[in-house]
């Protein structure tokens, strides 16, 4: 692809982004290059940990390395998993039956490497012996290989599944660190889908702004208008759409509820979807609903915008998470020394939350490096007691050689961009 008149990357410019179909006569998403380059990310990742396979529960790891998807139902509960061999092409357990067919079908690129899938959990008093079922198919892809004595990476945690690994005489370690160092850096056609994703988020930002937003309707009506929306834009799925408005809004009430929406409530609106290539949008936006800002909401939006703004200008190669997160208001995090997900950051990809988290309660003193092409999802909070509302704000953002580049771009409110 000749940049030259562009002047920089195609998968660094929003205003860039390509339709999802693909035609002869322009080069879009080039899903078979993302299909080689997550393969080979997961690879050199397991060279570089000295791993003789990886054994994949996880739905997003599965898709990873497969590429193939069937439904969020069936993503982590343990009734599907992958063998990525040292070495081997990797191997797709799917469920039998329609499943194991459309698998078939769907993925040529898998060579015809896929095998029914043994399910163990929730079969009573027969758990033990479909586990060992399950260990054995393992086992067999890994002893093809000629791997049975190297390490083997485990990426989630069953005990039945564990016990009946260890039991062919595996050494089991845990697979995290390969799979979330393989991830946490984007291909270009990565960034290309969550550009996507992002542009459809603006778009239902703008359509409840515009059209759905009104005293009068419920909390759950602008979620199902948003739910409706991206459906039949293709998404995937339609991970969680968070409203919260008037008081629901502090302490922040994390899910919809049907409260009714009052003239001059403020809203908040947390969108989290995996868009039609399977990439996720999670990024928020606070409106007023049938009135002025006040001046303590104008403050507070100041306060929250320019928090969330101060920390992303910290965001480029070579800082740390430390750099960020020193930005950060002081919240729960610092008083409970966990992650209270309200001022933190959090790397964006197939799944809402992989590779790399941002937090007051570890980044200060465990400081991590950020590289070019993460994704983060960032995001902050005004809440404090004796507030009647509260404003959160989020943004999903690239790093780029020179710095972060905005995936997210609707419109701020009170005087903050276009109101």
């Amino acid at each position: 692809m000749d940049l030259s008149f562009l002047q920089g990357p195609h998968e660094y410019d929003p205003r860039r982004n390509f339709s999802v179909t693909s035609t002869d006569w322009q080069q879009r998403i080039n899903f078979q290059r993302l299909r080689k380059e997550r393969l080979e990310r997961a690879r050199q990742k397991m060279e570089e940990e000295d791993l003789g396979a990886l054994v994949l529960f996880k739905g997003e790891n599965v898709r990873y390395v497969t590429s193939v998807f069937q439904g969020n139902w069936k993503n982590n509960i343990f009734i599907r998993y992958a063998v990525l061999p040292r070495g081997g092409d990797p191997v797709l357990f799917e469920t039998i039956g329609s499943d194991m067919e459309c698998a078939k079908i769907d993925a040529p690129w898998l060579k015809g490497n896929i095998r029914p899938a043994i399910t163990w959990k929730w079969a009573e008093g027969a758990e033990d012996m479909m586990a060992k079922k399950m260990a054995k198919g393992i086992y067999e892809v890994l002893e093809e290989n000629n791997v049975t004595k190297e390490k083997i990476g485990l990426d989630i945690m069953d005990m039945k599944a564990y016990k009946a690994l260890e039991e062919m005489g595996l050494d089991l370690v845990n697979a995290w660190p390969v799979m979330s160092g393989a991830r946490v850096i984007k291909t270009v056609d990565e960034i290309e889908l969550l550009k996507i994703s992002s542009a459809y988020g603006d778009a239902a930002m703008w359509k409840i702004k515009n059209e759905w937003l009104k005293p009068g309707v419920k909390e759950s009506y602008i979620t199902a208008k948003v739910n409706e929306f991206l459906y039949e834009s293709g998404f995937d799925f339609v991970y969680d759409i968070i409203v919260a408005s008037g008081g629901n809004t502090n302490p922040y009430r994390r899910w919809h509820t049907d409260r009714l929406v009052r003239h001059g409530d403020l809203v908040i609106v947390d969108a989290n979807a995996i868009g039609p290539g399977g990439y996720f949008v999670d990024f928020v936006r606070c409106f007023k609903v049938g009135d002025n800002w006040t001046q303590q909401e104008k403050d507070l939006y100041k306060k929250c915008y320019e928090s969330l703004y101060s920390a992303m200008e910290e965001i480029k190669p070579g800082a740390t998470t430390k750099d960020v997160a020193e930005k950060f208001p002081v919240y729960a995090d610092d008083k409970y020394g966990s992650v209270s997900l309200q001022q933190f950051a959090h790397s964006i990809g197939l799944d809402l939350y992989e590779g790399m988290w941002i937090s007051r309660a570890y980044s200060l003193d465990y400081p991590a490096e950020i590289k070019q092409n993460m994704t983060f999802a960032i995001e902050t909070f005004t809440g404090a007691p004796g507030l009647k509302q509260a404003v959160r704000l989020e943004e999903n953002l690239v790093v780029t050689d020179k710095g972060y580049q905005l995936l997210t771009l609707a419109p701020h409110q009170a005087g903050f961009g276009d109101e």
